[in-house]
């Protein structure tokens, strides 16, 4: 994966210390660390997926982290956005979490955009990063996500929680497979949206909060295995979750006519 080299990649002794497991790796090493530290990665959302990616990337060494996100900390998100603490209530989330990982780990540059993603500043947002991560939790704004990396050629992770279930993939559908066969789109896989109303929010149906740190960082390692280059992305797959049953499924699919 290509990343925008705007930051010097080596890293200090402090840094060779503190990611010594990722660096005796033979699969990341230090060529894969400095990958790690280069890239600029976009969370959307410091909610209950965007907490445990932010959290794991931010450990993992990501050099820059874009957080976009317009709310602000309420008592009912501690339940699960564990990035934020009791304290935190009140204070605007970009701001709770760009402080959590400062704590966590401050040779990570958090880039704050308290605002609300949308069809006017989507792609100028995405042109910015390498990647994105999609930790939304509405239909409107993940078709958006999808269609804007897709346009930008930003690979995009997407996840999604239901009340026990979550589900994660990998788009890159400006790139091919190693046959040469166009991987497939957000589309492909939910041509449209569900009609309005008929999927129930998370304050109206609830949410298991352990279920979205599964999700959230399902989505960071993918993100990782992104930018070092290791391993096979979920492109072309669903990777689906089961907590109640404790189990996981994969669904292949593929790129439809649009």
């Amino acid at each position: 994966m290509e990343t925008h080299m705007t930051t010097d990649a080596t890293l200090a002794p402090s840094e060779i210390a503190r990611y010594a497991r990722h660096i005796v790796l033979p699969e990341i090493g230090g060529p894969g660390q400095q990958k790690l530290k280069a890239a600029r990665v976009l969370v959307i959302g410091a909610g209950g997926l965007g907490a445990p990616a932010l959290q794991y990337l931010a450990a993992a060494g990501v050099g820059t982290l874009g957080i976009v996100d317009d709310d602000v900390v309420s008592l009912s998100n501690l339940q699960r956005q564990v990035i934020h603490a009791t304290a935190d209530i009140g204070r605007p989330k970009v701001e709770s979490a760009a402080a959590a990982i400062d704590a966590l780990n401050p040779h990570v540059k958090v880039v704050a955009h308290p605002v609300r993603l949308g069809p006017a500043n989507a792609d100028a947002l995405f042109r910015q990063y390498d990647l994105v991560v999609d930790g939304s939790d509405n239909f409107d704004t993940r078709y958006l996500a999808a269609d804007t990396a897709e346009a930008a050629g930003v690979a995009l992770v997407t996840g999604a929680v239901g009340r026990f279930d979550g589900s994660v993939t990998v788009l890159k559908p400006y790139g091919t497979d190693a046959e040469g066969h166009p991987n497939p789109s957000y589309r492909d896989l939910f041509p449209e949206p569900p009609p309005p109303g008929t999927v129930p929010t998370c304050a109206e149906a609830g949410v298991l909060g352990a279920l979205t740190g599964v999700i959230g960082t399902l989505q960071a390692m993918e993100a990782i295995k992104l930018v070092t280059g290791i391993g096979e992305p979920l492109i072309g797959r669903l990777l689906l979750y089961d907590a109640l049953a404790a189990q996981f499924n994969t669904i292949r699919y593929r790129r439809g006519t649009r």
